[in-house]
């Protein structure tokens, strides 16, 4: 499973966003399955796949497995337990 944030550094949400999927990774231990990766908006590569993936605003949460969209949000920072059930439910 990977877990992509398109964000930018100096974004309270965005990095509340990075931290509690971080958190929630590490608390349950999925290293090995789950991968994270935050790609800054403000950078031509951050916003290359931004583009890609069709983001218009940040925050936005994208999961995915198998290559495929689980589950997305835009703008907003998910709520716990929103994460929880599919990054933990699925790992």
């Amino acid at each position: 499973m990977e877990v992509q944030i398109f964000g930018k550094q100096k974004c309270g949400k965005c990095e509340s966003t990075k931290h509690k999927v971080q958190h929630l990774i590490e608390k349950h231990g999925l290293e090995p399955t789950v991968t994270l990766s935050f790609l800054d908006m403000d950078t031509v590569d951050g916003m290359a796949e931004g583009a890609f993936c069709d983001v218009h605003d940040v925050p936005t949460t994208i999961i995915k497995e198998n290559g495929r969209d689980v589950v997305r949000w835009d703008g907003v920072v998910p709520e716990l337990a929103e994460l929880k059930q599919v990054v933990v439910g699925t790992a």
